[in-house]
Formats: structure tokens, sequence, C-alpha cells
């Protein structure tokens, strides 16, 4: 009897024993999972999209002394992925109707992208000195730009080409100078100085006067041949202030001085231009 106790016990405590293991690697087991657990995503996705509209005063054209008004909405895209699009350097810039850019590669501190726009060109109703001239039809401008950045600072160049219209294969090219200042949490300042070289067939669709023209001219404009050259020299400061998360307001005021042939041009009535934007966005999507 004391034999088959004491094997009773003995094998109680084995189980017992064996038992500890068992119980401590189901533990384990249990456990595991919890140290290999799937990442949290992130579920604000990664676009976000400013959607409003804007507000610009400008010259009638190119050389006017008087000014018009325009509306027209806009939509700025944004993309956080991978640090795609940080807070303090934006891939959209807007430099004017004719020259709106969005930087699609980046290597670094380069950024390099298409450009858009449009040119209303200007009609012969515009202005006395243009009474009898003909108007000139705009039309869509493509082209591109490079940009390198030594924050705040940057340089740029772009080039834009007309590819519809009278002046349809007339291009530009701008290069400027600016910076971005983050002036608070809400409020960047950019300041931007450029000047722009303009085509033989830019020159004489909005600044030359034909034998034809000087004829029909109401002012009795000369006859002028306007060369490719550098056309302007400009500077202006963008405003952008967030009023909330997701309501942001912009604004921008230029000036640019007419040189060379431009200026001298028998169109132009004044070679001080100058412009004012306004805009309100509503951002749709991730906000930062």
């Amino acid at each position: 009897m004391k034999v088959i106790t004491l094997l009773l016990a003995a094998s109680t405590a084995a189980v017992s024993f064996a038992a500890v293991p068992a119980a401590r690697a189901a533990d384990v087991t249990e456990e595991a999972p919890a140290s290999y657990a799937a990442p949290v995503v992130d579920d604000k996705g990664n676009w976000g999209f400013e959607v409003g509209a804007i507000g610009l005063t400008k010259p009638k054209y190119e050389g006017s002394s008087q000014y018009r008004f325009l509306g027209f909405p806009i939509v700025i895209p944004h993309y956080y992925g991978d640090n795609y699009d940080p807070k303090t350097r934006s891939r959209f810039s807007f430099r004017g109707l004719d020259d709106v850019r969005y930087a699609v590669l980046r290597y670094g501190d380069l950024d390099i992208g298409p450009l858009a726009g449009y040119t209303f060109g200007r009609d012969d109703s515009d202005g006395a000195r243009l009474k009898g001239l003909g108007d000139v039809d705009g039309g869509v401008i493509l082209g591109g730009f490079a940009e390198y950045h030594f924050d705040p600072f940057f340089v740029d160049v772009a080039l834009g080409d007309q590819i519809t219209g009278d002046a349809s294969g007339a291009y530009t090219v701008k290069a400027g100078v600016g910076a971005d200042f983050a002036v608070t949490d809400r409020l960047v300042l950019s300041p931007y100085l450029s000047a722009t070289y303009a085509s033989g067939d830019y020159m004489d669709k909005y600044f030359s006067v034909t034998s034809a023209q000087s004829a029909r001219s109401d002012a009795g404009l000369d006859r002028f041949d306007a060369d490719a050259g550098i056309k302007d020299i400009s500077f202006q400061i963008e405003g952008k202030y967030r009023l909330s998360k997701r309501w942001s307001a912009r604004s921008t005021l230029g000036y640019s001085r007419l040189v060379g042939d431009a200026a001298d041009s028998p169109v132009t009535a004044d070679a001080d231009q100058f412009s004012a934007l306004v805009g309100l966005t509503y951002t749709f999507g991730r906000t930062d």
C-alpha cells in the first residue's frame, strides 16, 4: 500500500512539474500574437484638395493703363504620402493666370514639373491705342519649370509656350528668385522677383505695329517692329493665411515694369503694370 501511495505521489508530482512548463508555453503562445500585431493604419488618406475661388485685378492688356477684374474657381491638390508634400514647401505655385505650376518630380531640393495657364489676348476695344489694330486671340499655354531650394530661398526658370490662338508658337522664358518665410504657424509670406524673355513671335503679336495696322489705326500709331528680348522685370509678394483647419485665405500683390521694345512700343500706354489677387479655399480630405 505504501508503494502504491508513493507511486501515486510521485506521479502527481511529475505531472504537476510537467504542467508548469506547459502552462508557461501556453501563456507565451497566447501572448505572442500581441508582439506581431499589425501596425495602426492612418485612416486620413494621403490626398487633400483645396477648392475655392479667386478674384484678380490686372491690366486689360500688356501695356494698358486700364484694368479689368476676373473671377475664377481654383483646385489645389496636396499629397502627403512618404513626406511627398512637406508643410513648408508646397508643390503648387501660382505665378499668374498664364503660369500655374505643380512639382511632379522632387529630387531633394530640386522640383521639376509642368506649368499651364491661359492668356486672354486682347481686343481692339480694350484701349484707344488699339482701335483699328484688330484682335489678338488668347490661348492655352503649356510648358515646364525647374526650381531649386536652399531654404528659405529658391531660384527657378520656366518656359511657357502658347499652343492655341493667334499667338500660337509665341513663347516666354521666365527666371526668378524668391523665398518662403513662415512668419507664424498660420502665415507664410513669399516674395518673388523675376525677369521674362519673350520670343520674336510673341513680341510681334503683342507689341509690333505693321504697316497695314498703322494705316488702319484710329490713334495714328507709327509702324513699329518689336524684337525678341527681355520684356519685363516683375516683383510680387504672396501671403497665405490658414484661417482654420480647413479654411485658408491667400492674396498677392504684383508689380511689373515693361522694358526694351515692350516699353517703347506705341501700343503701350503705361509701362508700369500692377495686379492684385485675393482668394479663399476649403480643404477636403487630409489637411496635414
